[in-house]
């Protein structure tokens, strides 16, 4: 049984083998019907994160700690999964490995090019055609957060612990630009806890472990400006740690989620909050924020095991006039299982989950992964085709 990560692609109908690695499985899955219906593959130990990739088809799921499973473990596990739908096949389809330790982060380039990066303190490079790692990028500290430049995959962003943000050259195997956050306190509000690229890439982001989120200009990654994801006043005016960066396609937007169990959403043309979600608890886990394909809902995990959706905007018709425009409370969850829902995300094309071909059904399909390994997929179907 392997013990350190790796990644490993797998075609879809079966179920997917333990293991301490990354998993991508083509998404040609079978129609689900029932609403809120899931079908739960093998486990996996301590997924942390789902990624869709740019060719609508495929999706990866991250898992974060480097354990042994025992062959009779294994065994007793496909047995069970034989007793479900079956969403993935057997057989691996490809399998990388290279990180010692645990991966923290996983980044899709537009051409298919995938980076991990992990507590080994390297971001690797790999492409869906080859097995091997294509080029190894080495930093001081834990990489916590990668970032492929949307308009040229020749470029990445990478952020570390050792507070130093930096943006990659791939074909010249060097680091063309970086920066490093300062902070109240060295070695505390300098970490950098999550980045991505805003406004298609003219903008770098990062997070830090106070709630900052500090944006550079990413044709110097120049200091730009600040937004301190935090409360005006109460216990989270201090600001905690911010796990995911997330930009509004088509939109002047960013959301952001951070471990005070909040996600907010804020306007980049004036730095301003558009609206602060609650409902979700996320106090000390990974768990970031996503919308769907056109931005109208967004989804996320919890540490209390169920998954969360909102409306992106309200609809002020159906409220009373005392209902403020930048606060959420309305939300809709479903149990997901008995541990804590580290990702959810919805799939980039609505319905595009069948058993033989492609059949489109209405309403949106969600994945969700938890930290006891289960990878499990809802669809939730109405009339005019809204999550219900």
């Amino acid at each position: 049984p392997p013990v350190c990560p790796f990644i490993c692609l797998c075609l879809l109908h079966g179920s997917l083998a333990t293991g301490n690695r990354i998993s991508c499985s083509d998404n040609r899955m079978q129609q689900l019907h029932a609403p809120c219906r899931c079908t739960t593959t093998s486990p996996i130990e301590n997924i942390q994160q789902i990624v869709f990739s740019n060719s609508y088809y495929s999706f990866l799921l991250l898992t974060a700690k480097a354990e042994a499973v025992p062959a009779e473990s294994q065994t007793a596990k496909a047995d069970a999964a034989a007793s479900v739908d079956e969403l993935f096949e057997g057989q691996s389809f490809c399998s990388y490995h290279g990180h010692t330790v645990d991966v923290l982060d996983l980044s899709w380039s537009k051409n298919y090019f995938l980076l991990s990066s992990s507590m080994d303190k390297t971001v690797r490079l790999w492409h869906i055609s080859r097995r091997e790692c294509l080029c190894c990028f080495q930093h001081v500290d834990f990489v916590t957060a990668i970032a492929f430049h949307p308009r040229d995959d020749r470029y990445f962003l990478s952020g570390s612990l050792d507070g130093k943000l930096r943006l990659w050259n791939i074909p010249d195997k060097r680091v063309a630009l970086w920066n490093e956050i300062e902070g109240s306190s060295k070695g505390v509000s300098n970490l950098i806890t999550a980045a991505n690229f805003c406004l298609n890439g003219k903008y770098a982001v990062v997070g830090t472990y106070d709630g900052r989120c500090l944006f550079y200009d990413t044709e110097h990654l120049k200091y730009h400006t600040q937004i301190h994801a935090r409360s005006t006043r109460g216990k989270n005016a201090k600001g905690r740690k911010v796990t995911g960066i997330e930009p509004m396609a088509g939109e002047n937007k960013v959301l952001v989620t951070s471990n005070d169990s909040r996600l907010r959403l804020y306007d980049l043309k004036d730095h301003s909050l558009t609206c602060k979600y609650k409902g979700c608890a996320n106090s000390s886990s990974q768990i970031r924020a996503a919308f769907n394909h056109d931005g109208r809902f967004i989804v996320c995990g919890s540490e209390d095991h169920h998954c969360y959706m909102w409306r992106t905007y309200h609809d002020l018709s159906k409220f009373s006039s005392g209902l403020r425009r930048d606060r959420s409370d309305y939300y809709e969850r479903f149990k997901v299982g008995t541990a804590v829902v580290t990702a959810a995300v919805f799939a980039p094309v609505p319905g595009l989950f069948a058993g033989q071909g492609i059949r489109e059904v209405s309403g949106e399909v969600i994945l969700t992964a938890d930290y006891a390994g289960s990878i499990k997929v809802f669809s939730s179907i109405s009339s005019n085709g809204e999550p219900s």
